[in-house]
């Protein structure tokens, strides 16, 4: 594993390498377009990179921030690099970046079937929400909701 992984805010030259970690850790991956909307339209977003030494960018981490809450959009990480704590690096420092911005509640959606994702949120601090029925088109399974209030 790279020792020094840097985390930074995403720009539009991150896109190429962005779209190919969605591609490969989801069936229904977000377009450029949806990335490029993201970036220069949608007052609310702010997405993060995780950047190896060799600036090859094999995480990101998106949310949009509303007032004084925030919701995390997507977290991926680059196929052989999950397990080395990346995306957990990722969610610290978008948790950070809110914090500093005086957020008190962070939410997200995660599959009910997603326990790797769920066990990192809830190392997270983040709480058991409701329940979002047949919440993804792809296979029309669930989502758990998630939230974590910051004191």
């Amino acid at each position: 594993m790279e020792t020094n992984i840097t985390y930074r805010k995403m720009t539009l030259d991150d896109i190429d390498q962005v779209l190919l970690i969605e591609q490969e850790a989801f069936d229904t991956p977000w377009t450029r377009e949806a990335f490029e909307h993201e970036m220069t339209t949608n007052l609310y977003s702010h997405y993060l990179v995780a950047e190896t030494e060799t600036k090859e960018i094999i995480g990101y981490c998106g949310m949009w921030v509303v007032m004084d809450e925030s919701h995390i959009t997507n977290v991926a990480v680059v196929e052989r690099m999950r397990g080395n704590k990346i995306g957990e690096g990722l969610m610290r420092e978008a948790i950070r970046v809110v914090t500093e911005q005086e957020v008190v509640l962070m939410t997200l959606e995660v599959r009910v079937s997603n326990e790797v994702a769920k066990n990192l949120y809830h190392k997270l601090n983040f709480q058991d929400g409701g329940i979002r029925k047949n919440y993804y088109s792809d296979t029309g399974e669930d989502a758990l909701v998630m939230w974590v209030e910051f004191k």
